[in-house]
């Protein structure tokens, strides 16, 4: 179930996704999944940036199931 649209830019995410390659059968994971904060939706496109700072781009066509998260927890120094 995708619970997220285009006003939850600047929001903590989960995001699941078909890869690109899931229709060749070769027994590998036919979905991926990515967890961050949602910088942009615009033209069919989704970005996400991961805790490590790299930014996982999806084809909102991919999306199999997506929602908003609670803020990722401080931690105690």
């Amino acid at each position: 179930m995708i619970r997220i649209t285009p006003d939850d830019v600047g929001q903590r995410v989960s995001l699941r996704y078909w890869l690109d390659d899931a229709a060749e059968g070769d027994g590998g994971p036919r979905h991926s999944d990515v967890v961050g904060t949602l910088e942009a939706w615009a033209d069919g496109w989704l970005e996400v940036r991961r805790r490590d700072g790299a930014v996982t781009r999806v084809d909102e066509a991919a999306l199999v199931a997506g929602k908003t998260i609670p803020p990722n927890p401080h931690k105690k120094s």
